[in-house]
């Protein structure tokens, strides 16, 4: 489809001409003998955020599974800012720039809010959690004593996700952040990504459902089916009701 010059989004300034941040090429991968994704090609640009749609066992989990080396790759490639991580165990793939916020979170409920973040920084060689994290999420500062089973969904989503920046990511990966979350702390979210993105200049990967969250946050939208990308739009040339369709089961 042909474009009017005044309806061609502009490329924000951090992605002009800028190579990968992450570049995902022809990867297959499966459980057992039984593929599931079938070819996934995706390049994300410096400071891009990406939504990866679609619904429930189309592929989104196992993609982001795939990418931190916990489901393995059946063939194809994988590059962290030109490092190539396909063969490498989950944790050298941390250290090489990727972090990763599974779904349903995983926080570790009998530990403190602080202990939780002092375990991303293992790769960093840092014991000192970055005063930027409790000043991105003041919660977990006031917080940081108590347990965090304790916490709220939304807290103990912020936590996953201040343990993710521990390690000093390049690339960070949220698998259905919003997932359980009531709308009001999903548009507080929204914001929250954007800002780690503007401070710290890293690419966002998050699957998900939620069309508003991912219209929120989202540079470009991607939508999965059956393990395979079938639809790539910018935010600002999206369909909304295309994509929706899409969603609906």
């Amino acid at each position: 489809m042909l474009q009017t010059a005044s309806h061609i989004s502009p490329v924000p300034p951090v992605m002009a001409g800028a190579a990968p941040m992450l570049a995902i090429s022809d990867l297959h991968s499966a459980y057992g003998q039984s593929e599931v994704l079938h070819g996934i090609d995706i390049s994300v640009a410096p400071g891009e955020i990406v939504a990866v749609m679609g619904r429930n066992g189309m592929g989104k989990s196992t993609l982001m599974k795939t990418l931190m080396g916990i489901v393995p790759t059946k063939s194809g490639r994988i590059t962290v800012e030109g490092t190539d991580v396909t063969a490498m165990k989950s944790h050298a793939r941390v250290a090489a720039g990727l972090a990763y916020v599974p779904q349903g979170r995983m926080i570790f409920s009998t530990m403190t809010v602080q202990e939780n973040i002092e375990t991303g920084l293992t790769v960093t060689g840092s014991r000192k959690v970055p005063q930027d994290l409790y000043t991105m999420f003041p919660v977990l500062l006031e917080m940081k004593g108590r347990r965090g089973g304790n916490l709220s969904g939304g807290q103990q989503q912020q936590l996953a996700i201040a343990r993710a920046l521990a390690s000093n990511p390049k690339v960070l990966l949220l698998d259905e952040p919003t997932e359980g979350i009531q709308p009001s702390i999903i548009r507080e979210m929204g914001r929250t990504l954007k800002k780690i993105r503007d401070e710290r200049g890293l690419s966002i990967v998050v699957s998900e459902q939620v069309l508003s969250f991912a219209m929120d946050v989202a540079d470009r939208v991607l939508v999965i089916e059956n393990g395979s990308i079938v639809h790539e739009s910018l935010r600002a040339d999206i369909d909304e009701a295309q994509v929706a369709r899409f969603l609906s089961v």
